[in-house]
């Protein structure tokens, strides 16, 4: 069943879905840990405008589902809009200027190298977890009278006052399958033949999660690194331009 989620940024951004981690080398020869997310036949499905709708966004859908597992209601929504059907669907909040044709496929160009990138995905879900793994409890001594309770929190409440446990303590429970946001991931590489943007560092989530990419919130610009082995515009250059000293 597709579902719908939102989130906000100036334009929109891609759903891509993690395949896995590697690492590539920058022209330096240094190792780059990278996360590599997929693209299949991202196309915008849908716009929301203020007039109709009350906000401005873009839907994009991803993939290609069969027709025996998609709903009537979303079959006519397909048709109207004359796409396939989706895998699954997404909306990004765009400015009104930003909004893209219902058709449009977005591929993986949408990006640049060295640009900041937003990542939000679903964390791999632990199930029921201690404090000490939950929460990085110390947990209790391991001598002098404690019995078969190493790892339990202790205490979780008052006496006759308060005589109840107070919301949102710290106790053990279902751990994971959060929706997490990571912030400024840098875009090592895009390779739109192959569909695929490679992202520097660990991205939330399981192999095959679905991962939205959008431009940073923190930094409105995209821009892209400096160069290492450059001089600056004051003329001052990089101490790894300089040529080593001659030995004594």
């Amino acid at each position: 069943m597709t579902t719908t989620t939102k989130t906000k940024a100036l334009r929109a951004g891609l759903l891509t879905k993690k395949i896995g981690m590697t690492r590539v080398f920058d022209e330096h020869g240094e190792h780059v840990p990278v996360t590599v997310l997929k693209l299949d036949n991202v196309q915008v499905t849908g716009v929301r405008t203020k007039d109709k709708n009350g906000y401005s966004a873009v839907q994009v859908g991803y993939g290609k589902a069969k027709v025996k597992n998609v709903s009537k209601a979303m079959r006519g929504v397909y048709a109207q809009a004359k796409v396939e059907p989706k895998m699954k669907l997404v909306e990004f909040r765009v400015d009104d200027d930003a909004i893209l044709d219902v058709g449009t496929e977005l591929k993986a160009d949408h990006f640049k190298a060295g640009q900041l990138v937003d990542v939000i995905s679903t964390t791999i879900g632990k199930g029921f977890a201690g404090p000490m793994k939950r929460w990085n409890f110390k947990g209790l001594r391991a001598t002098h009278g404690v019995s078969i309770r190493h790892r339990s929190h202790g205490s979780t409440g008052g006496r006759q006052d308060p005589g109840r446990v107070f919301k949102n303590k710290k106790m053990a429970g279902h751990m994971g399958v959060d929706r997490v946001t990571t912030l400024n991931l840098q875009v090592v590489a895009v390779d739109v033949e192959l569909g695929v943007v490679m992202v520097k560092g660990a991205v939330p989530g399981s192999e095959g999660t679905y991962v939205l990419l959008r431009d940073n919130i923190q930094n409105k610009k995209p821009k892209a690194p400096k160069p290492v082995f450059v001089a600056d515009k004051k003329g001052d250059k990089k101490a790894a331009d300089k040529k080593p000293a001659k030995a004594a």
